[in-house]
């Protein structure tokens, strides 16, 4: 039988979960010593997701009739394990680690500013929202943010990527912030403004932050009441900015080599520019010129240009 290098990685894992078995039906001093020499037998990735969690499960303590004190050893021996693992792999053990480390003050600490001193270099955006999101489910609105902010300064969405996996993320960090409060929402948007260039997307982050205000609802469900953002002020203003400014590039490129099947998909693309135009207090004006700049420039595309006149005038 051909043995691909997923089937090995599997045997592999598989041969893990065996051995540490096997020292679960020896006892604490056999775990204790695997765990101590761990660099020696395992990857990090398979210390902490196989060693360290069935150590710490509730099996284990069952099956091993540990007194506190004994639980408390392995525990102990098992957070250890768990740092050393995200500070020599962070992109693949940091969330293990945390996760290990929840009941414990000094090491949960300890694992998130291992993931923070890694955000900037050692893991990717998707890596620090997963983080992010786990941080918000724990209780740690503002951690969470934290690490968000990082992962929005490693992530480019370019104008045509308006079904890019890391849309919801990004949807989800703005909301979050917008629930802390102002200072956080307008935190955010530059760096918004700077990784997203996808009109969609904006405009969906636009309209979501102009219907509630920031920190509305803040923590323990206290209300704030605060007014709405204006538009014409920072922050929303270069979010709209922004908004239009992504509009009319995304406008400019789909035009280049448009083809007559997609005309009407167009045409709905523009409606969708006017409503984003219009919040604008001189937004109705922005708009007509922008059509008049297009009629003028892509006059050549003669049915196309006389759809534009059908709908927009």
């Amino acid at each position: 039988m051909r043995m691909t290098l997923s089937t090995l990685n599997w045997r592999r894992r598989e041969m893990v979960r065996w051995l540490v078995t096997c020292a679960t039906e020896v006892g604490v001093y056999a775990l204790d010593s695997i765990m101590q020499s761990w660099f020696t037998l395992f990857t990090p990735t398979e210390a902490t997701s196989i060693v360290a969690t069935t150590v710490m499960s509730n099996s284990t303590i069952v099956r091993l009739h540990l007194d506190c004190h004994q639980q408390e050893k392995l525990a102990s021996s098992a957070r250890t394990l768990a740092l050393q693992c995200a500070m020599k792999d962070p992109q693949n053990c940091a969330l293990s680690a945390l996760t290990l480390c929840e009941k414990d003050h000094i090491a949960f600490e300890t694992a998130y500013q291992i993931v923070l001193d890694a955000a900037t270099t050692g893991m990717s955006y998707t890596q620090l929202f997963t983080i992010a999101r786990y941080m918000e489910h724990r209780g740690y609105p503002m951690r969470a943010y934290k690490l968000a902010t990082l992962a929005m300064t490693h992530l480019n969405l370019s104008y045509n990527q308006d079904t890019h996996p890391a849309i919801n993320d990004v949807l989800w960090a703005c909301a979050l912030s917008h629930s802390l409060g102002k200072n956080e929402l307008a935190a955010i948007i530059p760096l918004v403004v700077k990784s997203v260039k996808c009109a969609t997307v904006l405009s969906d982050i636009l309209r979501r932050c102009t219907l509630t205000t920031p920190g509305m609802v803040g923590l323990h469900g206290r209300r704030n009441s605060g007014k709405l953002m204006s538009l014409d002020k920072a922050p929303l203003r270069q979010l709209l900015d922004a908004t239009i400014g992504a509009y009319i590039n995304t406008t400019h490129s789909r035009l280049t080599h448009i083809s007559p099947r997609h005309y009407s998909e167009f045409i709905e693309f523009l409606s969708k520019a006017r409503e984003t135009f219009l919040m604008a207090h001189d937004g109705h004006i922005q708009f007509t010129q922008f059509i008049d700049n297009l009629k003028q420039i892509y006059k050549g595309k003669k049915k196309l240009m006389m759809l534009v006149r059908e709908r927009f005038g």
